[in-house]
């Protein structure tokens, strides 16, 4: 088994360019390949000026994905710096609602996580309280998830795990709080019995698939489900 103790190309990458977590990359080439905040693609949520975007994100810690997606649409005057030299814009509207049992690290994010239209809490995504916190804040344009559960080694009862964490997430949050024409990219670990999961995937989206990053670790059993368009 390869040692996660020393920082890798992705690791150092991350790093040198402001992310607390190599998963940034994971991030950023999902939504490369299949656009998902891209404005338009879903229906403008009431209360944001056009062409408004609402992001939950679940399992947020220790907030590459956030600052991805802070840096994406900040609102600095000038358009954002984002992995790889791309350019976002400052003229979108956004609200980026998050949670974890973590705190977010301060290290790189320059006073975003400050932002009032960045919402974080720490908590339990799948306790009722932390819920309402969150749909309150819905219906979302997007939803994002790199959750994991404590792993034991056991790979067996991580995939378990792992398939139970993302059907919370299918469950509680994409069924009753993204918006119709929204996008969901969850992460799960590959070896469970997914097609229950795979099946609700297909029952709510008009495009489902199944990627796994090239950022992610070459000994590492998760992947990927992408929803596309909410029905």
């Amino acid at each position: 088994m390869a040692s996660y103790e020393k920082p890798d190309f992705w690791a150092l990458k991350a790093q040198k360019e402001g992310y607390p977590a190599r998963s940034v990359y994971k991030l950023k080439e999902i939504d490369d390949k299949y656009h998902l905040f891209k404005p338009g693609t879903s229906r403008l949520v009431p209360g944001l000026p056009e062409p408004g975007i609402r992001i939950l994100e679940l399992g947020a810690a220790p907030g590459s994905w956030s600052l991805y997606v802070l840096r994406l649409y900040a609102k600095t005057g000038k358009p954002a710096a984002l992995p790889g030299g791309r350019s976002g814009s400052a003229e979108n509207a956004i609200l980026l609602a998050a949670a974890d049992l973590l705190p977010l690290s301060r290290r790189f994010d320059g006073g975003l996580f400050d932002r009032k239209d960045f919402f974080f809490i720490q908590g339990d995504f799948t306790e009722s309280a932390v819920k309402g916190e969150l749909t309150r804040r819905g219906p979302y344009t997007t939803i994002i998830s790199d959750a994991a559960p404590a792993t034991t080694g056991i790979r067996t009862v991580d995939t378990l795990r792992s398939l139970a964490l993302a059907e919370e997430v299918v469950l509680s949050y994409a069924e009753k709080s993204l918006a119709p024409g929204g996008n969901l990219a969850l992460k799960v670990f590959q070896g469970a019995d997914t097609a229950a999961l795979l099946k609700r995937l297909r029952e709510q989206f008009n495009n489902v698939k199944s990627f796994k990053p090239v950022a992610c670790r070459s000994d590492s059993f998760e992947t990927y489900y992408i929803g596309l368009g909410k029905r």
